[in-house]
């Protein structure tokens, strides 16, 4: 496996399945060294290393609660151990649960934010200061369209994401000077394995249609996360990346 990440190394978050897994593919079938990260399901995530192992490119399974920042600067000093370095992270992490606002307790107002946007914060905390000898780097992190237009029985999954993408604009200007961008892309509805707390899909994303007439592809959000952290996506940064079909028009 040989491309535009040859030689560098990436670390992608909730990467067992669905568009975790394969933006893990996608990098390693395009050179890279991937961590390929999950919280608790090592088989999922022994799955994706096994994949890009058995074809040919390198990969490592690191478990991690990315909440806890004990947990991932280990599983980052396990992939500089590794591979040498790291170059680029991709925060995929997250939680969906559709729950009214007013059944919706504080607890799982925090869990649902503690995952996407505390975990960012964590994960960056722990992967810049070794992005930073290497010239720079690439943070992507995975938003939504849920924030951006609106979505009933998911307000703390809209705050965790909309608070993400003011991240990753204030981080942008912060490490500008190492050469370091930071981006997010909002995927509107795709097609994935969704899992049993996450409900059924937004109605109002399904009531408004979709212009182009289908979901996207996982590889289809995986080709915006790389465009952002490679060459072509060198002179882009703070920005937010919208792949919805045209459900959402900036």
């Amino acid at each position: 496996m040989s491309g535009p990440f040859t030689g560098k190394v990436v670390l992608v978050t909730g990467a067992g399945r669905n568009i975790g897994k394969a933006i893990a593919l996608d990098f390693a079938r395009e050179g890279a060294s991937v961590i390929v990260n999950g919280r608790a399901d090592r088989g999922l995530v022994d799955g994706t290393v096994a994949e890009i192992n058995l074809a040919g490119g390198q990969a490592i399974g690191a478990l991690a609660d990315v909440t806890k920042p004990d947990e991932v600067a280990r599983m980052v000093d396990a992939g500089i151990a590794a591979f040498g370095g790291l170059d680029i992270v991709v925060s995929n992490a997250g939680l969906r649960r559709q729950t009214a606002f007013l059944d919706m307790s504080f607890s799982e107002w925090r869990e649902i934010l503690s995952v996407a946007l505390d975990g960012a914060f964590v994960l960056a905390k722990a992967a810049v200061p070794h992005m930073i000898p290497r010239g720079g780097g690439a943070l992507v992190s995975l938003s939504g369209i849920s924030t951006h237009l609106g979505t009933p029985n998911r307000c703390h999954v809209s705050a965790s994401k909309s608070g993400l993408e003011g991240l990753m604009r204030a981080l942008a200007i912060e490490l500008a000077p190492h050469r370091i961008t930071a981006n997010c892309v909002a995927p509107g509805a795709v097609d994935t394995v969704r899992g049993a707390t996450a409900g059924v899909a937004p109605s109002n994303i399904v009531e408004r249609g979709i212009p182009l007439g289908r979901r996207a592809s996982v590889t289809e959000i995986s080709a915006a996360v790389r465009f952002l952290a490679g060459p072509d996506g060198g002179y882009i940064t703070g920005q937010v990346l919208h792949v919805n079909g045209g459900v959402y028009l900036t």
